[in-house]
């Protein structure tokens, strides 16, 4: 497993795991944007969306809608954005889906900036963000 991408999904580094199953798993991002900011990577090495066997795809689909719906009600964002960046832009070279809760007045400019994000206020919260998501996914 020399892949980062790989041993992060397959828990080998240290994650703040959310959800997982057979062929993904969803854990917080290590730079969050905004509270809740969130990475779901298939277990199996893949590097681009189109590489993905239809199963993960769903399973990725899947874990996205549920996030969302949780980021909504625990975040109240005016709205939320998935996005993957894929070939040359793929910081990981593992396939890995952002899904980002979002405010009106926040430029997601920065999110591709290679300034650093003002979020150690986020990252003291690791714990407390990744057990609010959990308790609310289990009760969905």
């Amino acid at each position: 497993m020399n892949c980062l991408g790989c041993r992060l999904a397959n828990k080998k580094e240290p994650i703040h795991l959310i959800y997982e199953n057979d062929l993904i798993s969803c854990f917080l991002d290590h730079d969050p944007f905004n509270a809740g900011h969130t990475l779901i990577l298939p277990k199996d090495h893949v590097e681009d969306l189109d590489e993905l066997d239809e199963a993960t795809a769903q399973s990725i689909l899947k874990a996205s809608m549920n996030l969302s719906k949780i980021l909504k009600l625990l975040y109240k964002p005016d709205g939320i954005t998935i996005c993957q960046n894929g070939g040359v832009f793929s910081e990981l070279t593992h396939f890995h889906l952002h899904v980002v809760p979002r405010f009106k007045d926040q430029s997601f400019a920065t999110f591709y900036s290679d300034e650093p994000f003002n979020n150690e206020h986020l990252k003291q919260r690791f714990v407390t963000i990744k057990n609010q998501l959990k308790k609310a996914l289990n009760e969905m």
